[in-house]
């Protein structure tokens, strides 16, 4: 009986230690399984590597298991933290939409919404146009967030997300925008010192402006030129879309960019070679958000700026850029747009 007592009390004792387990450590837990590496997961969470393997030490400490295997390569669930994995993901699901509710309380159309989308996409359409948004709905606060960077709307790292690949999360409603048409593209001062190729055999006596970030596919550069690598054609390589559009403009070498550049009024030659590639833009936001009204009114409004039936620069269907100027010139009037404002350097 009085083992019996002991072994109760040690029990008791041990609920009470994994009972005050801090959901602090629980996040970190997460992310370190998100990331497969404490050094990842630390830039990521901006702690030291140091603090984070020692949090998850006191972690795995308290609840009297190992979650992690770690090795050089990296790290990797334990049976125990596979086991663990989804039910702390489903804690923070609950904890997020606590939250979500309180920031969609009032049905007022006033407050904060917060807009993550790609540079290219965020800078050159959606800000100009955001300009007469706020004119229309002064009590509503945009927070645009332009970055490559994919912003996690399910754990609230952005109420509404523009990305190019669809979430497949069953909380986020997704719906699809439009599509991007990625084009080569030269300057008028590049085309006269150098021409521009014909074929894409001539393209090894050129140089490529190439994008390098999230979200872009990196081996699509070489897949649609037909190349099995592009050594010797990349001169500038660069995680920024606004860095790849500054370089062509002055003359640095070919740039793919969206179709909708040259629509807009950049100065840029079109680059025929016979390709051309394409991204579709999603829209993404959680259902607790249905029923806020801010949120559906920035819903509704990018919606409407992106209509490909209006915007065909959208349109699923490839137009060539030189047919989109004409097309694009009363688009571009109607929201008081008068043109391209070139890039410059600050």
């Amino acid at each position: 009986m009085q083992q019996l007592l002991h072994r109760g009390a040690a029990m008791t004792q041990h609920r009470e230690e994994v009972l005050g387990a801090s959901w602090d450590d629980l996040k970190l837990f997460l992310a370190c399984a998100k990331y497969k590496s404490f050094r990842n997961a630390a830039e990521e969470l901006a702690l030291t590597s140091t603090t984070l393997m020692r949090r998850i030490d006191r972690l795995e400490e308290s609840i009297g298991c190992k979650l992690f295997l770690r090795d050089q390569s990296g790290l990797t669930l334990s049976d125990e933290g596979t086991a663990m994995i989804a039910d702390v993901a489903h804690m923070e699901r609950h904890a997020f939409n606590v939250f979500r509710r309180a920031s969609r309380s009032s049905s007022d159309t006033a407050g904060t919404v917060r807009v993550a989308v790609t540079e290219g996409p965020g800078n050159f359409w959606i800000l100009p146009r955001l300009i007469d948004f706020q004119k229309t709905y002064r009590k509503i606060t945009v927070d645009l967030r332009c970055a490559m960077e994919q912003a996690d709307v399910a754990r609230l790292e952005s109420d509404i997300a523009i990305q190019l690949e669809p979430p497949t999360n069953p909380d986020l409603i997704v719906a699809k925008l439009g599509r991007l048409h990625i084009y080569p593209f030269v300057s008028k001062e590049y085309e006269n010192l150098y021409g521009v190729p014909a074929t894409l055999a001539e393209l090894k006596n050129h140089r490529i402006i190439k994008q390098s970030a999230p979200q872009v596919d990196d081996g699509a550069y070489a897949r649609v030129l037909g190349l099995k690598s592009l050594e010797g054609i990349v001169g500038i390589k660069t995680n920024s879309s606004v860095g790849v559009l500054y370089a062509v403009e002055r003359g640095a070498g070919i740039g793919f960019l969206p179709t909708v550049s040259i629509a807009l009024g950049a100065p840029l030659i079109a680059v025929d070679l016979g390709v051309s590639h394409h991204a579709d833009l999603w829209l993404t936001y959680h259902k607790e958000f249905r029923d806020s009204e801010r949120h559906k009114v920035v819903v509704d409004w990018l919606k409407k700026i992106f209509d490909p039936k209006t915007h065909p620069c959208f349109r699923d269907e490839f137009i060539h850029p030189n047919a989109l100027v004409p097309m694009m010139t009363a688009a571009r009037e109607g929201f008081g747009l008068t043109g391209y404002v070139a890039v410059t350097p600050g």
